[in-house]
């Protein structure tokens, strides 16, 4: 990784670390889960609001290390107004760049989430970063278990 794109994954992940977009309860939410990760101590509760099949509106509330909170920050403001197909289809991208061995694909739609490719390098911070998503993907599908990284 150059070192200017160091400093931009560093610069990114702070400023979403530090001033997390969406955070909170949602009010109303259709669907809801909670995650942990127990190697770090990560937890977090994601709650989306469905309707016709799209994201309406989603939060997270939790605590955790600067890479699962701008994860999650980030994964937020990927998914409004997605449909529940795009969503799942960014989820498994999103699975594929976090843990890609070779070079990262560019995601038109993945923004800010592009910096977290910089994980693959620090094999123990990947399961940080994927909390969110699949979080995030036990809620879309109903499941009722807490979700856990391992």
């Amino acid at each position: 990784m150059s070192v200017e794109l160091r400093e931009l994954y560093q610069e990114v992940i702070l400023d979403h670390n530090k001033h997390p977009r969406n955070r909170g309860k949602l009010e109303e939410p259709t669907n809801s889960a909670e995650g942990h990760n127990p190697l770090c101590g990560d937890n977090v509760t994601v709650y989306v609001h469905t309707k016709e099949g799209r994201v309406e509106g989603i939060s997270f509330e939790g605590s955790g290390c600067a890479i699962s909170t701008a994860s999650a920050s980030m994964m937020t403001e990927a998914i409004k107004g997605k449909t529940l197909a795009e969503i799942e289809a960014m989820f498994r991208e999103f699975q594929k760049m976090v843990t890609a061995t070779g070079e990262a694909e560019e995601h038109p739609d993945f923004g800010d989430l592009e910096v977290l490719a910089g994980v693959r390098e620090y094999p123990v911070r990947i399961k940080c970063a994927t909390l969110p998503w699949h979080t995030l993907h036990a809620a879309l599908q109903g499941a009722e278990a807490k979700v856990s990284t391992e």
